[in-house]
């Protein structure tokens, strides 16, 4: 009496395939599926209005107006910048090569204005004008204002 041997028979192809890889994967429930929906609706709302906001309420803006190469060891740079009155503020300021390597770097200090009713400027003192000398290390093709910002404890 001989038995059959049965290991050589094939296996059936999904049987072998989930031995091989895993069964099949599940699914998420609709249910699922329409809460991570809201979600990532309610986190993208979200983060749109912080951006909105956060740049909407930033007390200092600045625009660079011009700048002149004297020679190569000064810059002129013209810009304007915009703060609350009464604030001081701080400026970053730099002079670049042909390169964009800086070759001269400064920070301003603009001091407060008073926070009077508009005489000296059409905005009431919000928007100041300033040309500052920036001493370079050698000659720039431009200069820029980097950054303006409140200090600590400055109102």
């Amino acid at each position: 009496m001989t038995t059959e041997d049965k290991s050589g028979t094939p296996l059936p192809a999904d049987i072998s395939l989930a031995n091989r890889y895993g069964g099949p994967k599940r699914t998420l429930s609709r249910k699922a599926k329409r809460g991570a929906a809201i979600a990532a609706l309610a986190a993208g709302i979200g983060f749109l209005a912080w951006v909105s906001t956060s740049s909407a309420m930033s007390s200092v803006t600045f625009k660079d107006v011009g700048y002149r190469t004297v020679d190569a060891t000064q810059t002129e740079l013209d810009f304007q910048v915009s703060r609350d009155p009464g604030t001081a503020v701080k400026c970053a300021v730099k002079a670049l090569d042909s390169k964009f390597a800086i070759v001269g770097w400064k920070v301003v200090d603009i001091p407060s204005a008073p926070a009077a009713g508009g005489a000296e400027s059409p905005d009431g003192g919000r928007t100041v004008a300033l040309r500052e000398v920036l001493r370079t290390e050698s000659q720039s093709v431009s200069a820029v204002v980097d950054s303006c910002w409140v200090p600590d404890g400055a109102k």
